[in-house]
């Protein structure tokens, strides 16, 4: 959904967010041309591939046209699975046709087709840099194209390394915590020596060691958003002390402002970097019982 804020009282995630949502709505646009053959020739092929590509920058409605296709075995080879996750995403983020169609091809697996998950070195690929950038002011593109450049090789994309970024300190060097929180990526001191961070007042070592903590969370929670930012925000102990999301209102808030950012529930993640969390099962569970509560 596009931001209302007015441009004049626009703040920098709000610029971003807007310019990622135009996008995201500019290639489902394209998808559906192709898909019904409306000015270009019909090609569903081409349609699944834009819808994807679509979908990864969270539009809802590419979401559901994918799962469609996946659901009819229109241009891609049906599977109900992806069909069943495609429409669970979409109808998270508001698509009520989404919501209905779970009955038919089932609920939310995690099962998504191969192009929701490109390999490290595409990661830029969805990151419309300039355009974003340039709507930050100088001090912040520093920051940004800093973790423009670092966030693929450490298998994060850009959108979430910048969400987190901004939640934290919004993208300020110089930021510091009543915690001890330090820099762009709020660093307290136990993480910065656990990932090797000796100056978390350099912007750069201290985004290498934020991405470094977020690598590890994605795959001790096994691509979970919403458990690896609040992991990031109160600890990974804590998630699995609640068996989920802490219940601490600040967490709360941190973790919606992040998937409202994000516009997606899962992401890539290396699962040779550490074993995942003993109590992922139970997470999946409680997600389960919530959902269809």
């Amino acid at each position: 959904m596009m931001s209302s804020v007015s441009p004049a009282h626009a703040t920098p995630e709000d610029e971003v967010a807007s310019a990622f949502a135009r996008q995201a709505r500019y290639l489902a646009e394209q998808a559906l041309s192709y898909e019904h053959g409306e000015g270009v020739r019909r090609d569903p092929e081409h349609a699944a591939v834009l819808y994807c590509e679509s979908a990864r920058l969270g539009d809802p409605e590419a979401m559901y046209a994918l799962g469609w296709m996946y659901a009819n075995a229109r241009g891609v080879t049906r599977n109900d699975e992806y069909a069943g996750t495609l429409f669970a995403m979409a109808a998270f983020l508001g698509n009520a046709h989404a919501e209905k169609m779970t009955r038919y091809t089932g609920d939310y697996t995690g099962a998504v087709p191969d192009c929701l998950h490109p390999p490290a070195s595409t990661l830029l690929a969805e990151w419309p840099a300039d355009e974003l950038i340039a709507a930050m002011s100088g001090d912040r593109q520093r920051i940004a194209r800093l973790l423009v450049e670092h966030a693929p090789r450490y298998g994060i994309r850009p959108r979430f390394a910048l969400a987190i970024a901004l939640a934290e300190s919004n993208l300020n060097p110089s930021a510091l915590s009543p915690k001890n929180a330090m820099g762009v990526m709020q660093l307290i001191p136990e993480t910065a020596e656990r990932f090797n961070v000796r100056k978390p007042l350099d912007p750069e070592e201290n985004i290498k060691g934020g991405l470094a903590y977020l690598r590890w969370l994605l795959a001790y929670f096994e691509g979970d958003i919403a458990l690896v930012a609040a992991g990031y925000n109160a600890g990974e102990g804590a998630v699995e002390r609640y068996r989920g999301v802490p219940p601490y209102r600040e967490t709360q808030k941190y973790v919606e402002r992040i998937l409202a950012f994000v516009r997606n529930r899962q992401h890539p993640y290396d699962s040779s970097v550490v074993a995942p969390s003993s109590a992922i099962s139970t997470f999946r569970l409680a997600a389960q019982k919530e959902q269809d509560s």
